[in-house]
C-alpha cells in the first residue's frame, strides 16, 4: 500500500469496514418497548413466566418490557395475535403446552399453524400429579388400575376442561392402562379439585403446583407424578412410568416457554435465547422454580424446536386415538 494511502487510513478515527464489523458483533437490542403477550389470565404460570422475563429484560437491556394478558379460547386469542405480529422482535409470546402443542390436533379450525411461530426457549417444566379421593381403596397406581378394571365405566375423573393438559394426562393414562372412566370437565382446576375433595368425583390429574396444598393437608391422596423423574416437592412419590410395565412410556410435563413470530431474524432470536438462558440459569431463578414445584428447562433454539415438535406429535397421537375434536368458537 502506498505511504500516502496508509497515512490517510491511519488518520481516520475508525475505518468504515471496522465500524461495520463492530456493528455486526454487537448483540441486537430493541429500538422500542417490548410487548410480551400472555395468552392466559393473570396469576398462572404462563403469566408468571412472562412477568419474570419482562423484569429481567428491563434490567438487562434498559428497555421497557410490558406484559399484556390476552386470555380466552384456551390460549388461542393471544397466540393468534403474536402469530400475526411483525417479526421485528418487539412482540413475544409466553406460551405453554396447550396452545403451542395440544391445540394443533384438538381444534379443527385453529387460526394459526406451527410454522407461524418461532420457538425461542423453554423456561420451566413441571409434572401433573395423580390424586384420588381418600375413599378410593387404592394406595398406589397398580391398585387404582385394578379398581378401575373391576368397575369399568363407573368411576369418574375431573379436569379443568376438555383438551387441557390434566385432561389429556388422564386420557393417555387410561389408554395405556386399558381402563375406562367417565370424564367430568369443569371450568378450571380449582372447581375440579373442590369436587374431588367433596367426593363427587373419584380421581384426577392436576398441576403439582396447584394440588400440593390439598395433598399436604390430606384432603386427597397422591399416587404418582406424571413426569419421567421424581419431584423434589414430593420426593417419595414415584413417576407413573415406574409403577407398572404397561405405563413404562408414560411421561407428561406441563411446560412454559417463549415464542416469536415466524421469520424473526436470527440476531433477534439469539438475543432473546441468550437472555432467557441467563435468567433461568441464575441461582435465584432456580430456587424460585423449585418452590413452584418446577424444573428449569432453558435450552438452545434447536433443542426447543425439536421438543415442541415432539410434544405436538405425541399429543396428536393421543387425541386421534381418543377421537377428540373441537371447533374454535
Amino acid at each position: 500500500m502506498p505511504l500516502a494511502r496508509r497515512a490517510l487510513l491511519s488518520a481516520l478515527p475508525l475505518p468504515f469496514l471496522g465500524r461495520a464489523a463492530v456493528a455486526q458483533e454487537r448483540p441486537w437490542r430493541p429500538s422500542a418497548p417490548v410487548k410480551i403477550i400472555v395468552p392466559a389470565a393473570p396469576g398462572g404460570t404462563t403469566d408468571i413466566m412472562g412477568r419474570f422475563l419482562a423484569s429481567h429484560l428491563q434490567a438487562r437491556w434498559g428497555a421497557q418490557a410490558v406484559v399484556e394478558n390476552r386470555s380466552g379460547g384456551g390460549g388461542i386469542i393471544g397466540t393468534q395475535e403474536v402469530a400475526r405480529a411483525a417479526p421485528d422482535g418487539l412482540t413475544l409470546l409466553s406460551g405453554n403446552i396447550g396452545p403451542q402443542a395440544i391445540a394443533y390436533s384438538l381444534f379443527r379450525n385453529l387460526p394459526y399453524k406451527p410454522e407461524n411461530l418461532q420457538p425461542v426457549s423453554n423456561m420451566i417444566r413441571g409434572p401433573n400429579v395423580l390424586v384420588v379421593h381418600p375413599s378410593i381403596p387404592a394406595k398406589n397406581v397398580a391398585e387404582l388400575v385394578a379398581h378401575l378394571k373391576a368397575n369399568p365405566g363407573k368411576l369418574s375423573y375431573g379436569s379443568p376442561g376438555v383438551g387441557q393438559s390434566p385432561h389429556l394426562s388422564a386420557v393417555w393414562f387410561c389408554q395405556m392402562a386399558g381402563v375406562e372412566a367417565i370424564h367430568v370437565p369443569f371450568r378450571g382446576a380449582g372447581p375440579a379439585m373442590m369436587e374431588l375433595v367433596a367426593g363427587n368425583i373419584h380421581f384426577m390429574f392436576d398441576n403439582l403446583t396447584t394440588a400440593i396444598e390439598q395433598i399436604r393437608a390430606g384432603r386427597v391422596r397422591a399416587l404418582a407424578v406424571t413426569s419421567a423423574d421424581r419431584n423434589s416437592q414430593l420426593p417419595d412419590l414415584p413417576p407413573v412410568r415406574e409403577t407398572m410395565p404397561s405405563l413404562a412410556e408414560y411421561d407428561v410435563s406441563t411446560w412454559f416457554g417463549m415464542f416469536l413470530p415466524a421469520k424473526t431474524p436470527a440476531p433477534i432470536l439469539q438475543a432473546y435465547n441468550t437472555e432467557i438462558r441467563a435468567l433461568v440459569d441464575d441461582p435465584a431463578s432456580k430456587a424460585r422454580f423449585t418452590q413452584m414445584g418446577g424444573v428449569p428447562a432453558a435450552s438452545d433454539v434447536a433443542t426447543f424446536e425439536a421438543f415442541v415438535a415432539a410434544e405436538t406429535k405425541k399429543w396428536g397421537e393421543v387425541i386421534r386415538r381418543e377421537g377428540l375434536q373441537l371447533d374454535v368458537s
